[in-house]
């Protein structure tokens, strides 16, 4: 197999990851899972928070689907590769950038902005319902113009 599929495989599902992460945070997470997202939309004082749970679920299938193709280096893993990747965007924009789990760096690129700026925007409402903004890289122009 080139490297050009296995590469393929990995920017497609991080692609996917972000346009699946987005249905489930809209109809699932602050549907019938939102008694534990809920806690992502409280201050708290530890570091971890209940929804923390869905990141390791994520890093548990991404895990099995790379070892149960880690001889052959098939789809599998390179889906489960891209899958962790996704994770670790994730990680660093969502967690480390935009709520400062970890304060570490600050930026004034403008992109990077527009992530912050939606995510506060969707973080407004502290509730279940009438949510905007359910996305993290993939930034409506629209959402954050009628909200400003």
């Amino acid at each position: 197999m080139s490297v050009f599929v296995p590469l393929v495989v990995v920017v497609f599902t991080i692609l996917f990851m972000e346009c699946l992460s987005w249905f489930i945070h809209k109809y699932l997470f602050h549907g019938p899972l939102w008694f534990i997202h809920k806690s992502h939309h409280k201050h708290h004082a530890g570091f971890l928070e209940w929804n923390d749970v869905f990141a390791i679920l994520f890093a548990c299938i991404s895990l099995y689907l790379m070892f149960i193709d880690r001889f052959n280096f098939g789809f599998r893993f390179f889906i489960g590769l891209g899958i962790t990747l996704y994770g670790l965007i994730y990680f660093v924009v969502h967690d480390w950038f935009v709520h400062q789990r970890i304060r570490a760096f600050k930026s004034k690129n403008s992109y990077l902005s527009l992530i912050r700026k939606a995510h506060k925007i969707h973080h407004k409402n502290q509730g279940k319902e009438n949510g905007k903004a359910f996305g993290l890289l993939f930034v409506k122009k629209k959402v954050l113009k009628s909200n400003l």
